[in-house]
C-alpha cells in the first residue's frame, strides 16, 4: 500500500468532519522533511517543512548544537547554505540548495477556532517517513501580533520544526514545545514566517539565543505562567495567575474562561459563573467556558439551561458538544 494512500485512510478514519481536502493534505505531508546534523553526543534531528522553493523552516533550538547542518528528504540529503533567524520567536528559515520539494501554502492563525479540527505532520523519533496526528484547537493566544496556536496534536522529540496544518492543507502553525503534566502542544503562528523571510541569511551555525517560552518563569506570558499551577492541581496558585491576567488583559476571553475554572475548581461557583459568563461576554463562541457553564448547571438540575448549551454546542464546537452529551467532562 502507498504511503499516501496510508495517509488518506489514516485521515479519513481520524476526522469527524467532512471537510477536508485529500490532494493538498498530500502535498502537506510530502512537504515534511528531517533536520539533520551532528553534535558532540551524535547525530541530533528535527523537523522541517517547505514554504518556498529551496527553503524550509524549522525552530532555532533544532539548530543549536550542530555547526553542519542538512536537509533529510526520502534517501536524499540536501545542504544547508544559510539561514534566516528569529531566536525569540524560534523560528528558523533554511536556504537548503536545489530541494525538489512542493512548498506548502501558508496559512493564517488569526482565523482559527476552538475545537477546529487540525492534523500534525512530522518526523516524531527521527522516523524517516512523516508521522500523521489528528487533534483540535484548544486556544489561540494573542503575543505580539498573532496568536499562538494550542492544540492537542501530539509530537514527540524528533518533531519540533515540524508542521500543524487545517484540513484544507494550509500551514498553520510549527509545532514548537510542550507544557509538562496535561500534555497540552504549542505551535507557533506560520504567520510569523513571512516577516522571517525579509531577515539578513546567517551562514554561521550552531545558532544559539533564548526563545520566548524558555523565559524566566516570571516574565513568562501568562498562557504559560497557568502551566505549572494546572499541572500540579494548585487552584489558589491558578486563580492568583489568572486574576492578575484579567486585570492585565481584560479583553481576553481565555483569561476570564481560566480564572472561571480556577473558581470553580476551588468551589466558589458563583464566582466561576461570573468569570465563564465575562469570557462569553468577549466571545459568545468560547466552547470551554460554554462546557464549564453547562456541568454546573447539570448539578443544579437546570435541564433547559443545559439544553440551550448543548444545542449551542453543537453548532459551534461537535468535540465539546461530544463531550457534554456523554458526560466525559
Amino acid at each position: 500500500m502507498s504511503r499516501l494512500l496510508i495517509l488518506i485512510l489514516t485521515l479519513s478514519a481520524s476526522f469527524t468532519t467532512l471537510a477536508f481536502d485529500r490532494e493538498n493534505l498530500m502535498n502537506a505531508w510530502s512537504s515534511s522533511v528531517v533536520i539533520r546534523g551532528y553534535t558532540e553526543a551524535g547525530l541530533a534531528y528535527g523537523s522541517g517543512v517547505v514554504v518556498a522553493k529551496d527553503k524550509v523552516i524549522t525552530n532555532c533550538h533544532v539548530l543549536r548544537k550542530t555547526k553542519s547542518p542538512w536537509v533529510s528528504y526520502g534517501d536524499s540529503s540536501f545542504p544547508v547554505t544559510g539561514v534566516q533567524a528569529d531566536r525569540w520567536h524560534d523560528l528558523c528559515l533554511l536556504s537548503v540548495f536545489n530541494l525538489p520539494v512542493k512548498p506548502v501554502p501558508l496559512g493564517n492563525s488569526r482565523n482559527l477556532k476552538k475545537g477546529q479540527e487540525i492534523v500534525g505532520i512530522g518526523h516524531s523519533g527521527g522516523a524517516p517517513v512523516a508521522l500523521t496526528t489528528g487533534g483540535n484547537i484548544i486556544a489561540t493566544y494573542d503575543f505580539e501580533g498573532e496568536n499562538i496556536i494550542l492544540s492537542s496534536a501530539k509530537f514527540r522529540m524528533g518533531a519540533s520544526g515540524s508542521g500543524l496544518f487545517d484540513l484544507k492543507g494550509n500551514l498553520i502553525g510549527i509545532n514548537t514545545f510542550k507544557t509538562t503534566g496535561y500534555g497540552n502542544y504549542y505551535s507557533l503562528p506560520a504567520d510569523w514566517i513571512k516577516p522571517l523571510m525579509n531577515k539578513e541569511v546567517e551562514t554561521v551555525f550552531p545558532i544559539t539565543g533564548k526563545a520566548l517560552w524558555e523565559e524566566d518563569e516570571d516574565k513568562k506570558p501568562y498562557f504559560l505562567k497557568i502551566a505549572i499551577p494546572k499541572t500540579k492541581k494548585n487552584w489558589a496558585e491558578l486563580e492568583a495567575v489568572t486574576k492578575e491576567w484579567v486585570k492585565n488583559e481584560p479583553n481576553n476571553t481565555e483569561a476570564w474562561y481560566e480564572l472561571g475554572y480556577a473558581y470553580e475548581k476551588l468551589g466558589k461557583i458563583s464566582d466561576a459563573l461570573k468569570s465563564y459568563d465575562k469570557a462569553l461576554e468577549i466571545d459568545e463562541n468560547n466552547s470551554d467556558a460554554l462546557l464549564r457553564e453547562a456541568v454546573i448547571y447539570k448539578s443544579r438540575g437546570d435541564s433547559k439551561k443545559v439544553a440551550q448549551i448543548q444545542s449551542t454546542l453543537d453548532a459551534v464546537d461537535p468535540n465539546k458538544a461530544w463531550i457534554l452529551k456523554n458526560n466525559k467532562y
